[in-house]
């Protein structure tokens, strides 16, 4: 029976525990998507992660669609995040980067005002915070097939620097209502070409760029995460089981080192749904460390590692506000509050590297 605090093995990276630190948009890169040194002493600050996927990271600017996000796209991005690497690195830490193209939910203020693009002519729900304030999404265009070779060079690109940065591997985005996410779900992909209609057409372009990723990293070295079950910024699939076991069973024929599975329970704390979870339908089908997320604190992850449910999990908030979190799981200790605060996307060191481990906590509280 597995624990928390075994290691794992998630292809060529050896984890020294099964609590990986999920990606998390903090927001303190420059208005040009370059990273800044903050950067680096937050994620060095969690280090004690089995594994850190770093926040979501843009692969084009056409992908780029929240402010103050970090970009892997050029030369001035790439040099920005080897220091930062470096420092978690130094601090016996791995991280991989997460690669992101957002589709219809980037908005033409960062486009110069032309439309996003997505799988369909579809609209995102709701309104965006850009530079110029918060908009209102609007109609996406269509993808079209003779753009698809670029959108893939764009992935190997990203892939490519991310290797020069000095990263681990890399993690393609698939979740979230994002870009791969629109083409896979039903209720986003309204193609007639061979990227719609059937499962196996949705999926195609998730296999295609994975299929990049690998080609620059080899697949010991490339992960995915998916989020299967219920509405994400308006994506919904019409048969949620039937789409991720078979998008699972891709991925497990590519042979990808890990698959990440963000699931909302029905009272989740932070997005929630009432369609069941799918991953007890995709870890049959897929043979690789299954990693699941959203909702878990220290006795429901521990229950699924022995429940087999799970090889690993990822911790969101709880590691975002506990910088230590492993160590405090280890000794039992009580977790800084997470407190939903707009300075968690802010620019500044508020709320993102001020949070006190353990040891600092019980100093403070010994002097108080």
């Amino acid at each position: 029976m597995s624990t928390l605090f075994d290691p794992i093995i998630l292809g060529a990276i050896e984890a020294p525990n099964r609590m990986l630190m999920a990606p998390l948009t903090r927001c303190r890169s420059t208005m040009e998507h370059v990273p800044t040194p903050i950067m680096g002493e937050y994620y060095a600050q969690r280090a004690g992660a089995g594994l850190i996927i770093s926040e979501a990271t843009g692969i084009s600017q056409q992908g780029m669609g929240t402010p103050f996000a970090p970009g892997i796209w050029n030369d001035e991005q790439t040099e920005a995040w080897k220091p930062i690497i470096e420092r978690v690195h130094a601090a016996g830490g791995r991280i991989i980067c997460q690669l992101w193209h957002m589709g219809r939910i980037v908005h033409p203020d960062f486009l110069g005002g032309d439309k996003p693009v997505s799988s369909s002519a579809t609209t995102a729900p709701g309104s965006v915070r850009t530079y110029q304030g918060k908009r209102d999404y609007v109609e996406a265009r269509p993808l079209g097939l003779d753009e698809i070779p670029t959108l893939l060079d764009d992935y190997t690109n990203a892939a490519e620097n991310a290797k020069k940065a000095g990263f681990d591997g890399v993690q393609l985005h698939s979740a979230n209502g994002y870009l791969i996410d629109q083409f896979i779900r039903s209720g986003t992909n309204f193609r007639t070409d061979e990227y719609g209609g059937s499962i196996e057409n949705r999926i195609r372009l998730l296999g295609e760029v994975t299929q990049r990723l690998v080609d620059v990293w080899g697949s010991d070295r490339v992960s995915v995460r998916l989020s299967p079950n219920g509405d994400s910024q308006g994506a919904d699939d019409a048969t949620p089981v039937e789409t991720f076991t078979a998008a699972a069973k891709l991925l497990d024929s590519i042979g990808i080192a890990f698959l990440e599975l963000r699931e909302p329970p029905a009272h989740g704390t932070y997005g929630n749904t009432d369609v069941p979870a799918v991953s007890p339908d995709i870890r049959p089908v897929f043979s690789k460390p299954l990693v699941l997320n959203s909702d878990y604190f220290y006795d429901n992850a521990t229950e699924a590692l022995a429940e087999d449910k799970a090889d690993a999990i990822s911790f969101g908030r709880t590691f975002m506000t506990n910088p230590d979190l492993p160590e405090r799981f280890r000794a039992g200790a009580e977790l800084n509050p997470i407190d939903f605060t707009p300075s968690w996307y802010s620019q500044g060191a508020e709320g993102y590297v001020d949070y006190p481990t353990m040891d600092q906590a019980a100093q403070t509280k010994a002097t108080a």
